[in-house]
């Protein structure tokens, strides 16, 4: 089959949908790669080095092809240049792509990369949202680091001492171990919270401290049986009340707070209040990693930063694993390999199984219906 790779049309997207290497693997599986003009230059991927394992530069990846490969789905014009009966496998967000009937009228279908059973094991190679989290925890502390007017570690001077940097995580998944462990490796003091309780071992494991908030019994069993889905549970009112107490005295103390809390299909839910960052030291750093679905921080803005009265800056920085964009493509292109052999069978060759449980699950438009159950 004729695989495409187009160029990102979203503003600011750097990365691309394959590298290299997976455009070698797809090659030597038969099929032929059409890359469009550049679509790999932001992330250091010249034209050239795909020609050098036999794929084709083209201006237009579209025309002639059976299956797109995308970062970010089709928008607007480009869905116009699918062909009917093409597959697309991209990140769709959607639960909030107001387009997914536009692929559906074009008898596209639609794999959205990010609804993938994170349970399952066979799928972990393929965990877009997890190879993607862990570069973005990993950036998001220096590009804090980068804001911050003091230093992470404690440094013994002629001069005097200088005292760590205090670090508060807030939400305990995949990016926020990684920016634990990356502020730790920095020399920070760092301190986590999240609404999972078996999240403690993982942060202690790492060296963080955990902000532990007291929990019923009750509590605590549904906090496991939310756990097994891999996300957050539905807290009372009193352990919100509880856990609003505790995150207030240790945000108040941080000199920097990175957010990390996403919901699916969901706004991000609001984990700092203006009141708690009104009480900062000047000089602080607050990085919202959720700021493209409405935010952890009450006041951060997409693509900004702002300093607020008492001098404490908050990051509003999107696509946090675009600017490492070499790395987050070359994971990103893998995961989406590894998807892609699960559309090929060894005998009927190209086939979209919906008994599949892993092609189930990511398919949200196809044979000219929406799938997807929203709301």
């Amino acid at each position: 089959m004729q695989i495409g790779i187009p160029t990102e049309t979203v503003a600011g997207e750097s990365r691309v949908a394959a590298t290299p290497e997976t455009v070698k693997k797809l090659i030597n599986a038969g099929h032929s790669v059409v890359i469009e003009r550049g679509a790999g230059v932001k992330a250091a991927y010249i034209d050239s080095a795909y020609e050098q394992v036999g794929a084709t530069i083209t201006d237009d990846a579209y025309t002639g092809s059976q299956i797109i490969l995308k970062v970010r789905a089709p928008k607007g014009d480009e869905i116009q240049k699918l062909a009917a009966n093409t597959t697309v496998v991209a990140m769709f967000d959607p639960y909030r792509n107001p387009e997914l009937d536009q692929f559906a009228t074009q008898q596209v279908s639609a794999f959205a990369l990010e609804l993938l059973p994170r349970t399952l094991s066979r799928a972990q190679n393929m965990d877009v949202l997890s190879s993607q989290a862990n570069l973005a925890g990993y950036k998001s502390v220096l590009l804090a680091a980068a804001e911050y007017q003091r230093m992470f570690p404690m440094l013994m001077t002629a001069a005097g001492t200088v005292k760590p940097a205090r670090v508060v995580i807030m939400g305990v998944g995949v990016a926020g171990l990684q920016a634990i462990a990356t502020a730790k490796r920095l020399g920070a003091v760092v301190e986590a919270t999240d609404l999972r309780p078996t999240a403690k071992e993982q942060v202690e494991s790492l060296g963080g401290k955990w902000l532990d908030v007291p929990m019923s019994d009750e509590e605590k069993q549904r906090a496991a049986e939310a756990a097994k889905s891999g996300y957050g549970w539905q807290p009372g009112e009193q352990y919100i009340k509880d856990q609003a107490a505790i995150v207030d005295k240790a945000v108040s103390n941080a000199d920097i707070v990175i957010t990390t809390a996403l919901i699916p299909g969901r706004n991000a839910p609001r984990l700092i209040k203006a009141e708690t960052v009104a009480k900062m030291k000047p000089g602080s750093v607050i990085l919202d990693m959720a700021v493209e679905t409405g935010g952890n921080v009450e006041g951060s803005k997409e693509g900004e930063t702002v300093t607020t009265e008492n001098g404490v800056k908050i990051l509003g920085i999107p696509n946090i694993p675009g600017t490492v964009a070499t790395e987050a493509s070359a994971l990103y292109a893998r995961n989406v390999f590894n998807f892609l052999e699960t559309l090929f069978d060894k005998e009927k060759g190209f086939a979209i199984n919906q008994e599949d449980e892993i092609q189930k699950a990511l398919l949200v438009a196809h044979g000219g219906q929406v799938l997807l159950k929203r709301g």
